[in-house]
């Protein structure tokens, strides 16, 4: 005897869908990946796109034109791979020279109605192309614009600007006092020297600190215990507007870092060459 097998409804609606879904959330993400040409986009015939990792960039072409795909200058090619290289042209070449060298991509389709995809490596990033062709309104180039590398060429200028900038206005080098010694652990921000002018204190740090983790300043009051202080950042410089007797910089938990400074007198030929050195730094 054959029984026949049935199926819930429920069951047979949910397998079809399941099946469909991969599709549909890839279409779903490239769609929301996609950049498409903008009137603001445009200067003069080039449309300029904000470049973002994984984005899609829509680009128009036309039988008979080409469409010049401009890398950014200094940038080196390492692959360039078309999804269609039957019935699409892509070729490079180069403009300017020295700093200025920047890399082109042309491509031209063989006719209207195609679609395909492009990638281009290059030693700084990767370009998503989305290639379609149309009779007319070819684009005539596109490139992009870095907003990443200008915001961290903002910080570099805005670092090397604090660093140049005095620590402090107004400082007698007659007045300072060098008298501090430091002692403790041997850390990688372990201060070069402690000073002060009578009024305020100053910790200076190797350039290291920069790119490290930095500690904070424990004061040691006349009892022995240990008090967070304020400070400010200057550049490489802690800046406290109080004299102490001594002070700690702690960091880490299980195993402890902690570099002591105590303030002190040095002799007057010892003060002489550490102002010397403080105004050559």
């Amino acid at each position: 005897m054959i029984r026949s097998l049935i199926l819930p409804a429920s069951l047979i609606a949910l397998a079809v869908p399941a099946a469909a879904q991969p599709p549909t959330r890839i279409d779903a993400a490239n769609r929301a990946a996609l950049r498409e040409p903008t009137n603001a986009g445009f200067v003069n015939a080039t449309q300029v796109y904000p470049y973002s990792e994984g984005a899609l960039y829509r680009l128009y072409a036309a039988p008979g034109r080409i469409t010049d795909i401009a890398l950014q200058p200094g940038e080196g090619v390492t692959s360039v791979a078309a999804g269609d290289t039957v019935r699409w042209t892509v070729g490079d070449t180069t403009s300017g020279a020295g700093e200025t060298r920047r890399t082109h991509i042309l491509v031209k389709p063989f006719s209207a109605g195609l679609r395909t995809n492009l990638v281009i490596t290059t030693d700084r990033r990767a370009y998503h192309v989305e290639l379609e062709s149309r009779a007319t309104g070819a684009m005539a180039a596109l490139s992009w614009s870095y907003p990443q590398d200008e915001l961290i060429a903002l910080r570099r200028q805005r670092e090397a600007a604090e660093a140049a900038a005095p620590i402090a206005s107004g400082l007698e080098i007659e007045r300072l006092n060098f008298g501090y010694a430091i002692s403790g652990d041997h850390p990688a921000w372990r201060p070069i020297r402690a000073f002060d002018d009578g009024r305020q204190t100053f910790i200076e740090f190797p350039q290291s600190i920069a790119v490290g983790e930095t500690p904070p300043l424990f004061v040691i009051g006349d009892d022995g215990e240990a008090q967070l202080v304020n400070y400010r950042v200057a550049g490489r410089y802690y800046v406290i507007d109080r004299l102490f007797a001594a002070a700690e910089l702690r960091l880490g938990e299980r195993r402890q870092q902690i570099v002591r400074i105590v303030r002190g007198t040095v002799s007057r030929s010892a003060r002489r060459a550490l102002r010397q050195e403080g105004c050559a730094s």
